[in-house]
């Protein structure tokens, strides 16, 4: 077996030296859907995945959506994400909820009423 075989991209040990051993379950307030917008550019000595979050999140994109171009689980996206946090490279925002029609709702209810 070649060494490049045994350190396959998604294996739990290139995993595990990504995070530096953190797990993703430390209170971070990210969720899914929490949107990620990069505040710096990469710089140079920046760990390659940091580098590749701040490329792709000039324009805001959720945790999940980064988790997807990045080909990694959102437990080690979220690590890396707390990484940029702390040092203001990123901001984070969460989405705004878009609420519900009160004609419709008003519509619904008045429909129950009528049963």
């Amino acid at each position: 077996m070649t060494p490049d075989a045994e350190w396959d991209e998604g294996s739990p040990e290139r995993l595990y030296v990504l995070t530096g051993g953190r797990s993703g379950s430390e209170e971070t307030g990210l969720d899914l859907v929490t949107l990620i917008m990069a505040r710096t550019a990469p710089r140079i000595g920046m760990q390659p995945e940091h580098e590749s979050i701040l490329r792709v999140c000039q324009s805001p994109l959720s945790v999940v959506e980064i988790s997807a171009h990045l080909e990694l689980p959102v437990s080690i996206v979220t690590v890396l994400l707390a990484d940029l946090l702390a040092e203001d490279h990123v901001e984070a925002r969460t989405p705004v909820p878009s609420l519900p029609d009160i004609d419709i709702i008003k519509a619904v209810i008045h429909g129950l009423q009528n049963l």
